[in-house]
């Protein structure tokens, strides 16, 4: 379980010692514990691993208990997916290096779980059987921006009902735009949606091949580790990784990789509008409800407990109000949410943050 982010589109409520995945946004129980609590059927917690940050350890333990301290990867700082998943694999691979492993990101939704499971199972054993890198994608109805596209057509045998395709070509979100565009007519893509699944000492091997210079700072943090002035090496070593996606790696390996069509619904609540969607779609209701509508319509309110809301002839809008911070935003919107958090980033009011 990988939980390092801030969520900053989900201020003022998310925070650094406390981002969204750890907020009681699911019926009183937060993104990480749902993740946890499917994984549970299937694992036991000494089999689970949790890598996060120095702010969110003492949270994720909390929430995750019966997973032992030792199974608990602390990134000194925040420097994207590539260098956190460098490190996972690096502090996996002192464990067992050829043990499969499979990244399950805590900030999202994975309906039924038990599908979910079933995926993980049978990631696992391709990757015992074949050895190559294998991931997550899921069939867009239409194009999706923002997001980097898998060409994937052959579909392998013998995996169940599970939808499983042999990797032809990753296509760039940026600079593939055209044969994107192409391939998607002809139904033939798949939105690349993580869930990667492989061994440590392969992914290793690969950092080793498209990002030398990450390789060699986790060769360096590996040698840290039992000397005196180990926490101070792996801080230097780590603040060196240029801040990067893992697709920096990855991308490359996929293409002679696997790419599993999710056989659940993935649900990625990264902005408040998208929570007002699933409340909608479920009919869930806030958490605290203690609030008066008067001539308002298609709005969402999310009010600290023990104060009451009214809104008057209001539409559209999106009300979000924590202890030290309000939110008021038009719900088309929320996913500019994340510049206030830089505004108070340079404003160096880090109180809200």
């Amino acid at each position: 379980m990988i939980c390092g982010g801030v969520g900053t589109k989900m201020w003022p409520l998310s925070r650094q010692k406390f981002p969204k995945h750890f907020l009681p946004l699911i019926k009183g129980r937060s993104l990480f514990q749902v993740n946890y609590e499917i994984l549970l059927k299937k694992f036991k917690p000494k089999e689970i691993y949790i890598q996060t940050t120095p702010d969110q350890i003492k949270t994720a333990l909390k929430q995750a208990p019966g997973v032992p301290f030792r199974n608990c990867f602390v990134e000194p700082e925040l420097r994207n997916h590539g260098p956190a998943m460098g490190f996972m694999a690096l502090k996996l691979s002192l464990i067992d290096p050829d043990e499969p492993f499979f990244l399950v990101q805590v900030d999202d939704l994975r309906q039924p779980g038990d599908k979910f499971i079933r995926m993980m199972e049978q990631s696992e054993i391709l990757v015992k059987e074949r050895a190559k890198l294998v991931t997550g994608g899921i069939r867009p109805d239409y194009l999706i921006m923002g997001v980097d596209y898998l060409l994937a057509e052959k579909r392998i045998k013998d995996m169940g009902r599970l939808k499983v395709f042999q990797m032809k070509k990753w296509l760039d979100r940026d600079t593939h735009r055209d044969l994107i565009l192409k391939y998607f007519k002809q139904k033939s893509l798949l939105a690349h949606a993580n869930h990667y699944c492989w061994t440590p000492r392969l992914l290793l091997a690969a950092y080793r091949r498209w990002a030398p210079d990450w390789y060699l700072a986790l060769e360096k943090i590996k040698a840290a580790f039992g000397r005196p002035n180990e926490g101070k090496i792996i801080k230097e070593e780590y603040s060196k990784m240029e801040k990067a996606q893992v697709e920096k790696v990855t991308r490359h390996e996929l293409e002679e990789g696997y790419v599993v069509e999710l056989p659940f619904e993935w649900i990625d609540i990264g902005t408040w509008e998208s929570l007002a969607r699933f409340y909608q779609d479920r009919g869930i209701t806030s958490p605290n409800d203690d609030f008066l509508q008067i001539d308002s319509n298609n709005y969402f309110v999310y009010q600290t407990k023990g104060k009451f809301v009214a809104t008057i002839g209001v539409k559209d809008l999106v009300i979000i109000d924590a202890k030290d911070g309000l939110l008021i935003c038009d719900k088309r919107q929320t996913g500019r949410v994340g510049e206030v958090v830089e505004y108070l980033k340079r404003k160096q009011k880090n109180n809200y943050l």
